[in-house]
């Protein structure tokens, strides 16, 4: 997120004092002086380069932006004598040019991002690794068994766990858009199967494509078998809805709306195809899971309409939208603290956007403006707890996902056959637009605010710390 590259490119300027910054080397050829970098050998240039593209790697696999992983990328090249790097990221590469002067051709390396998946813990290991090599507390050696450690350590908790989590978390959804305690209970017993057979799936290498048209299959069709069976004598709306809201809460939508407005088109272009084709394989799922009921001459009942904003509701849904944001913080295995802070900003953004609907604000208008607080809050929270700001924003704006738009708009154009159902999904695609490019900008309204404080605390704090800043307080300015 923004705040992290500002974090990481203050810290790549800074030179501690006793660290001389690299000297320049020049020999005159008659009038000319070469110029130059004093780099140390190539076999240690290799060793750097390698341990920041293995950096950026990881941050890049767990959803961080094109302009964060490029920041993280100079700032420890910088920190281990490498001032003059050029960083290239795409959506499944990296590449890093280090210049060294006008004699030596300079030296290249490329990693390729292959996995992709959300480790909350490993990017926050990461992050604090990334904190110690800018301050130059720790060498490249030290560095890189501490990224191997990391990088090679299994999830702090164990899948059935995560599994819990997410049928949670389609629980709390369900409650959050206006499901009774029942169709609760069948929100996540229905998610719960679609994470096990998605599991599976996915260690049989399937395309993440195909593994959304099977979950958005399997959660409808349970939902209209549960109504066929008599089970349940409810619409089956909510319960498809709050499936569909789980698996639209992994894709990169917020990194896809920052590359584009940081100007990383090449990968936001590469990001929007991925969180596209993945939407379509949803939304197919759930078609041919509605057409093969029509064939079958199931009987379904008509869409469920949303229900109206209620300040007597708004007390439950905001204890809903913190429940949903935490469970979905722990299904993507953060830590402890950065669970209850998670929770704190899916709260806070479900009560801005109740508090929006109640004065007749729309929904894209409510969506983009509690996305701002939410990014707003992530950006002031990360500093003060140490935690990556991304955490924050994705977890925070899940219970504001248009899980329930888009089911809506597939079945007004599925099983109703209305083109109405066009007008539809473009509101819920609004929707997702809003709640990335509300995060973003409140990550950068949140930077000056931060420093400000900053600078606030140094003063507040007097004779005590009137000498030179240790090296882990100064990044967290």
């Amino acid at each position: 997120m923004p705040g992290f590259a500002q974090r990481v490119r203050w810290l790549g300027r800074r030179q501690p004092s006793g660290l001389p910054m690299p000297r320049t080397n020049g020999h005159h050829l008659g009038q000319a002086a070469v110029q130059g970098p004093a780099l140390p050998e190539e076999r240690t240039v290799h060793s750097v380069l390698d341990l920041a593209l293995r950096i950026g790697e990881v941050q890049m696999a767990s959803g961080a932006g094109a302009s964060d992983v490029t920041a993280t990328i100079i700032a420890v090249s910088a920190a281990y004598g490498l001032p003059h790097c050029e960083v290239d990221v795409i959506f499944t590469s990296i590449t890093v040019a280090c210049q060294r002067g006008t004699e030596e051709p300079p030296i290249t390396s490329l990693r390729v991002v292959r996995s992709r998946g959300l480790d909350y813990t490993r990017l926050a290991d990461v992050e604090t690794l990334v904190g110690q090599i800018a301050a130059r507390l720790i060498s490249v050696r030290d560095a890189r068994a501490e990224l191997e450690r990391i990088t090679t350590a299994p999830h702090p908790y164990p899948r059935w766990l995560a599994t819990a989590a997410y049928a949670g978390m389609a629980a709390a959804i369900t409650v959050l858009i206006g499901g009774e305690a029942l169709m609760a209970v069948f929100a996540a017993l229905i998610t719960a199967v679609v994470d096990r057979v998605g599991r599976v799936l996915n260690r049989r290498a399937l395309p993440f494509f195909f593994q959304q048209v099977v979950g958005g299959g399997l959660a409808t069709g349970a939902a209209l078998g549960l109504l066929a069976s008599g089970m349940l004598n409810v619409r089956p709306t909510v319960l498809v809805a709050a499936a569909i809201t789980v698996l639209l809460s992994g894709l990169s939508v917020v990194s896809t709306v920052q590359d584009a407005i940081t100007g990383y088109n090449v990968t936001a272009a590469g990001r929007t195809m991925e969180v596209s084709l993945m939407t379509a394989g949803l939304i197919a799922g759930v078609v041919l899971a509605l057409n093969t009921a029509t064939t079958l001459g199931m009987a379904y009942t008509p869409l469920a309409d949303p229900l109206p904003p209620s300040a007597f509701r708004l007390p439950v849904q905001t204890v809903a939208g913190a429940a949903a944001a935490g469970l979905f913080a722990l299904a993507s295995y953060a830590k402890p603290r950065a669970l209850l802070v998670a929770a704190a900003a899916g709260g806070v953004g479900t009560a801005t956007y109740g508090a929006l609907t109640l004065t007749g604000t729309s929904p894209i208008a409510a969506s983009g403006l509690a996305a701002v607080v939410i990014g707003f809050a992530g950006g002031m929270i990360s500093r003060r707890f140490r935690m990556p700001p991304l955490v924050v924003a994705v977890s925070g704006m899940v219970p504001l996902l248009p899980g329930l738009t888009t089911y809506r708009a597939v079945f007004e154009l599925a099983v109703e056959r209305s083109l109405n159902g066009l007008p539809t999904l473009m509101v819920a695609a609004a929707i997702a637009l809003a709640l990335a490019a509300g995060v973003v900008l409140g990550e950068y309204l949140a930077q000056p605010v931060r420093s400000g404080l900053g600078r606030l605390e140094r003063r507040l704090a007097g004779p005590r710390m009137s000498g030179p800043l240790r090296p882990t307080e100064r990044r967290l300015e």
